[in-house]
């Protein structure tokens, strides 16, 4: 059973920037590809970025692409996102999860994703 525990959410002011890190333990955790995911208020959760099993591939959605990288550190099990240039509309709770599908060397939110962690708030406000 893959746990996933993310954390690095915090209140930051438009133009700021934040490291979110999503630890991943249980059964051999590097052979899933790790997705983040984010969900605002009155809004349906959204597919930000996601890094294949050996971190050789990553995808980012339209909203965040050229301002937010991952990154997969396999001996620490940590994937990181990176998100630089906040804006206001970035504010969300912040989740990771795993893809079903192992040793894909592809990542994609076309796939289903499982063993939620609990998320991390990121607030960006003047």
């Amino acid at each position: 059973q893959l746990q996933l525990v993310e954390s690095g959410g915090e209140s930051v002011q438009p133009g700021g920037s934040l490291r979110l890190s999503c630890v991943v333990t249980g059964f051999t955790p590097e052979i899933y590809s790790i997705g983040w995911f984010r969900q605002a208020p009155g809004k349906q959760r959204e597919g930000v970025s996601c890094i294949s099993a050996r971190g050789g591939n990553a995808f980012y959605g339209d909203s965040v692409k050229g301002r937010f990288a991952i990154s997969r550190d396999l001996s620490r099990h940590t994937v990181y996102l990176q998100m630089d240039s906040l804006k206001p509309e970035d504010t969300a709770l912040y989740i990771c999860a795993a893809d079903l599908t192992t040793y894909s060397p592809v990542c994609t939110f076309l796939r289903p994703y499982d063993n939620w962690g609990q998320g991390t708030q990121v607030t960006v406000s003047s």
